[in-house]
């Protein structure tokens, strides 16, 4: 069991204490608002078992024609609609931190536990977003692997050119995947590379936040989203090639459930030879799912692990391609 030590403090008798550092890892896609919780899948995310089944009604067939009205004996025969199923997987997460009472006692600045609850939101945000963009590369390998990329536009080459980075053209055709719901997408995810050289195109509009602040990056009217989590392809000794993902309102849903004891302190008064050490638990039950897939395969435990949501294998889509908010545009930057 790892602790917090007395050899993990400073040495208060060589260095004067220094203000908690926070580490650099963003949360932009959590923090943008564009994926929100919904009140069903919060449902589905509390109630019994791994998976929460999603059914729809699939649209009218537009190819069923009209009959031509008649005054004749002929009877129509009536049309039917039917029901597809989203299925997705919840993750039940946790994560314990401890920290021995002596090394609480000597150090400076606040014990370890303080910081450690005044930062357990924001690691809680970090698992969010590394499991959104595991699930985001996991949809890309299935529409790769199984639908012909008609998601994904892929202009990346080995030696990066004019036409192989970030454009306006690549970036509508990415759009245009969608072919006339282009018009839903709302929002762009791209890594910061990606986004230096969309400033340096003076690119980027600044529009009001909600104190009336012109700090919201968009570009052609979608928000930008920046984060550096987004998938690189370091691509050896070649160019990298970065990924941008288009959004449109509801392209993943989110739902949290609430844990037996979702958080909760442990106290052992024999460890540190009798000094005792504090252990807090934190336990978390989530429902991300990406609208129009279902999971398709099993998890080797209870939750898909962060390499197995980005595996081709575990999506599958289950409506038209245009019903899906969402497409891929990979670059070299």
């Amino acid at each position: 069991m790892a602790s917090v030590q007395l050899s993990d403090i400073i040495d208060v008798t060589v260095f004067q204490d220094l203000p908690p550092v926070d580490g650099p890892e963003k949360t932009a896609f959590y923090d943008s608002g564009v994926i929100v919780r919904n009140a069903l899948l919060d449902q589905v995310a509390q109630a019994a078992g791994k998976t929460g089944e999603l059914p729809f009604w699939k649209d009218i067939d537009p190819t069923d024609g009209p009959n031509l009205s008649d005054d004749t004996s002929d009877t129509s025969t009536p049309f039917k609609i039917t029901q597809g199923e989203q299925i997705g997987r919840k993750a039940f997460l946790n994560a314990s931190w401890s920290e021995t009472d002596l090394a609480a006692e000597l150090a400076l600045g606040g014990d370890a536990m303080t910081r450690i609850r005044a930062r357990l939101d924001a690691y809680w945000r970090r698992q969010w977003q590394r499991r959104l963009v595991a699930s985001l590369n996991g949809v890309l390998a299935d529409n790769v692997a199984n639908y012909s990329s008609d998601m994904v536009v892929d202009v990346a080459v080995d030696s990066a050119t004019s036409s192989s980075v970030f454009t306006r053209s690549n970036f509508t055709a990415a759009g245009f995947t969608l072919g006339d719901s282009y018009d839903e997408l709302s929002a762009l995810a791209v890594h910061s590379v990606v986004y230096k050289r969309m400033v340096d195109n003076d690119d980027i509009d600044f529009i009001p936040d909600s104190q009336g602040q012109m700090t919201i990056p968009t570009f052609l009217g979608h928000r930008v989203i920046v984060d550096d989590g987004l998938p690189v392809d370091e691509n050896g000794a070649n160019d990298p090639k970065y990924t941008s993902v288009l959004f449109g309102a509801g392209a993943v849903g989110f739902g949290e459930g609430t844990p037996n004891l979702p958080i909760e302190v442990e106290r052992e008064a024999s460890q540190g030879n009798g000094g005792g050490v504090e252990i807090l638990h934190s336990r978390k039950t989530y429902l991300l799912h990406p609208f129009g897939f279902k999971v398709d395969d099993t998890p080797s435990g209870a939750s898909f692990t962060l390499t197995e949501l980005a595996t081709a294998g575990t999506w599958d889509r289950v409506v038209d391609r245009k019903n899906v908010p969402m497409a891929f545009l990979v670059t070299n930057g």
